[in-house]
C-alpha cells in the first residue's frame, strides 16, 4: 500500500511562506515525477507543479515566481515552498505521481493522503 503523507500546512497572512512536505514509501518515490496539487472549496483540483526525479521542476502560471518544489530522493520526500502567499492559494494540497498520457499530465486514480490545509487570510 502507497502512503503519502502531506504535511507542513497553516494559517498564515497574505505575503506568507509555509513549506509543506511529503514523505512517500521508497518503492513509489524512486525514479517518479512528483507533484503537488491542490483543491479549493469549489473548484476543481489543480496541478501546481511537478519535479522529474532529477529535479526538473515545473509550474503553472499562478505560482511560477512564488513556489519552489524540491525534492530529497534520500529522504523519499517532495517539498513545496510556498512565498508571497495569496488568500487565492487557500486550498488542501496534495502530493502524488501524476501520469503523463504523451501530452499532459493526469491526475492519478489512487493513492491519495489526506492533504494538508493551507488558509492565506489576515
Amino acid at each position: 500500500q502507497v502512503q503519502l503523507a502531506e504535511s507542513g500546512g497553516g494559517l498564515v497572512q497574505p505575503g506568507g511562506s509555509l513549506r509543506l512536505s511529503c514523505a512517500a514509501s521508497r518503492s513509489f518515490f524512486s525514479r517518479r515525477t512528483m507533484g503537488w496539487y491542490r483543491l479549493a472549496p469549489g473548484k476543481t483540483r489543480e496541478l501546481v507543479g511537478t519535479i522529474t526525479s532529477s529535479g526538473t521542476t515545473n509550474y503553472v502560471d499562478s505560482v511560477k515566481g512564488r513556489f519552489t518544489i524540491s525534492r530529497d530522493n534520500g529522504k523519499n520526500t517532495v517539498y513545496l515552498q510556498m512565498n508571497s502567499l495569496k488568500p487565492e492559494d487557500t486550498a488542501v494540497y496534495y502530493c502524488n505521481a501524476p501520469i503523463w498520457d504523451g501530452s499532459t499530465w493526469r491526475a492519478p486514480v489512487g493513492n491519495w493522503g489526506q492533504g494538508t490545509q493551507v488558509t492565506v487570510a489576515s
